[in-house]
């Protein structure tokens, strides 16, 4: 097994630490998973808006058409999809002493997933075609990428965990965002090698970022202050920028991002 995959499946596999400390202790109450929905919504934005989306329309042969074009397509995407998924009933879900969670948590946990993986899909084959090409670089972006899987892997399993009250499923859908990372980085390995298109990379980063702001914006932001109307949800929004916005200067320092 080659070094660039193996720093792949390690920083993929770092979700995991963040989803044991999701599911730590007791059922979140509604007000920490408020906060939770926030911090996720937070952490999306900054990745999308300030990482992936400048990155993808700074790429060699992008243009700002097919750019801003891709970026479009995965907001009018974002909305297919939620379009497509199942709207449940109000239903008694109770937590002592709390309000009933909403009818559509499940929906959101489910697209929360989706949206951290889809983000992290790119990002392993960037991981290991960084490595791939100079080992040195791929040590420092695998490690800056660890680091912000762990919030991403705790965005994840707490949404999870309260809508299904189970430690098991959480830590499973948090592991499986991680493991779309390490999905990336075998087929870069098995399949694309070094030889990804610059243009191929920006454009799916452009759409993933476009599903990732549609995701936090109409989806994570809003639904954190229905569970919890009396706390505002930017407190949780601003934390994630905050952490996220940690990792990404760790990933400068390193002359990487």
């Amino acid at each position: 097994m080659s070094v660039p995959l193996i720093l792949t499946l390690l920083a993929g596999a770092a979700t995991f630490i963040g989803a044991i400390l999701g599911v730590i202790g007791q059922k979140p109450s509604n007000r920490v998973l408020a906060f939770s929905l926030g911090f996720a919504a937070g952490i999306m934005l900054l990745i999308s808006l300030m990482e992936m989306l400048p990155a993808a329309l700074d790429a060699p042969g992008m243009s700002p058409v097919l750019g801003y074009g891709m970026f479009v397509i995965g907001l009018i995407g974002y909305f297919a999809v939620d379009r497509a998924l199942p709207h449940a009933h109000p239903q008694d879900l109770m937590q002592k002493n709390t309000q009933p969670l909403p009818r559509n948590i499940r929906r959101t946990a489910i697209l929360l997933t989706l949206g951290i993986s889809l983000h992290n899909f790119p990002e392993g084959i960037a991981t290991f075609v960084t490595a791939s090409n100079n080992l040195e670089l791929g040590f420092g972006i695998a490690l800056a990428v660890a680091l912000h899987n762990i919030p991403e892997g705790l965005a994840v399993a707490g949404p999870v965990y309260a809508a299904t009250g189970s430690k098991r499923k959480a830590v499973f859908w948090a592991g499986i965002s991680g493991m779309a990372e390490i999905l990336g980085g075998v087929l870069a390995w098995a399949i694309l090698g070094s030889m990804v298109s610059p243009v191929l990379m920006a454009s799916i980063m452009a759409a993933v970022a476009g599903i990732m702001v549609a995701l936090s914006v109409d989806e994570l932001m809003p639904l954190a202050k229905e569970i919890d109307p009396n706390n505002n949800p930017s407190y949780g929004v601003l934390c994630g920028m905050s952490v996220m916005g940690m990792s990404l200067v760790i990933l400068q320092s390193m002359g990487i991002g």
